[in-house]
């Protein structure tokens, strides 16, 4: 299935169905009269977010969405039916915006989630409705209210616990497939991943996150060099960013450097999310160069990285462990006891056996 996180919609609801005009003309009834039904309300234009989506692409083919004009009314006082309504249904942690594509007008982040985008119109009334001492026979009747319309843009934010960021060829791919059931393209040349791909990871059977790979950023994305930053939307919703840094090349504290500006370029909050510093490959480092340049990424970044290695599976489990613990802490399962004392966690309500 292919991968779209973008889309322009235009929508419509339904019409009122228009008010009829008719008069009683029965066998042996001699004083007949006024008997035009409503017409039927016109459809709404729905939005449902649903689990098991993934992509926009549906939004690829079928880009205008108009619901049902309301059935009008008719004779004997017969109003008209409701104008069958329109279900768009979205990925979990689809935004809604006006056609500005700035303005958010829905946040679809739950599952199950159901927002009204456009009301139908009103039915009109027949002219059953206007009849009165003054004018018991009246010959017009509504017409149905116009329904509303606009055009949208739909914007994919995929629902992660962890994101993965870092510079092509960081290895990104090959960990994700080591940490999750995932199976990305995997391939020795920058810029593999074109689309995000996530990841379910399986610690236990009551450990379980959502991890997001991302196409590699490189310098300058934040003005549009290689893939640009559009992708990093992805990650936005995550507990914390794990940062691989391919520990083969000869400059780690550039490439560290590199990402972190593009992070802070970006904006929405992403350089200040927890950050899980990792250095990428070490299977094909010796021992004295693994010491060197983890130094080197300490030095800068203030913290020790990750010793990790998506091919050997080495530090694999302890990098998923931390990230664990920072998705409980997001969903306020764990704790911290003493911001000084990093590390020391504890579970609310006490420890229970």
């Amino acid at each position: 299935m292919k991968f779209l996180d973008q889309a322009k919609i235009y929508l419509r609801s339904g019409n009122g169905g228009a008010g009829s005009v008719s008069f009683r003309r029965e066998k042996f009834i001699p004083n007949g009269g006024p008997d035009g039904g409503d017409g039927g309300k016109g459809g709404d234009v729905w939005i449902t977010a649903v689990d098991g989506l993934n992509t926009l692409i549906d939004y690829r083919y079928q880009q205008h969405f108009k619901a049902q004009t309301g059935h009008h009314g008719q004779g004997r006082q017969m109003h008209g039916g409701k104008g069958e309504d329109v279900l768009l249904k979205v990925p979990v942690g689809t935004q809604v915006l006006d056609e500005d594509k700035e303005t958010v007008l829905l946040d679809m982040d739950r599952p199950g989630m159901t927002e009204l985008l456009l009301k139908g119109g009103n039915g009109g009334w027949g002219n059953v409705r206007f009849k009165g001492p003054q004018n018991q026979a009246p010959t017009y009747a509504n017409p149905g209210q116009e329904g509303q319309e606009r055009w949208v843009w739909l914007r994919l934010k995929l629902i992660a616990d962890i994101g993965l960021a870092g510079l092509p060829n960081a290895g990104k791919s090959t960990f994700l497939a080591a940490a999750s059931a995932a199976k990305p393209k995997i391939a020795d040349y920058p810029f593999t991943t074109l689309t995000p791909n996530l990841g379910m990871v399986d610690l236990s059977p009551s450990e379980r996150f959502v991890i997001a790979d991302i196409p590699g950023l490189i310098e300058g994305a934040s003005e549009g060099a290689g893939l640009g930053t559009r992708f990093l939307g992805h990650v936005e919703r995550s507990a914390s960013l794990i940062h691989l840094i391919d520990g083969t090349q000869d400059d780690v504290v550039a490439a560290y450097e590199i990402i972190r500006h593009e992070l802070d370029a970006y904006g929405e909050g992403l350089a200040d999310k927890t950050e899980l510093l990792a250095l990428n490959k070490i299977d094909a480092l010796t021992p004295e160069l693994r010491e060197e340049k983890a130094a080197q990424l300490e030095a800068v970044a203030g913290r020790r990285p990750y010793l990790v290695s998506g091919v050997s599976g080495e530090g694999v489990t302890e990098l998923l462990r931390a990230a664990w613990n920072e998705v409980r802490k997001t969903r306020g399962e764990l704790i911290r006891v003493d911001e000084e004392d990093e590390g020391v966690i504890e579970t609310p309500g006490g420890w229970t056996p």
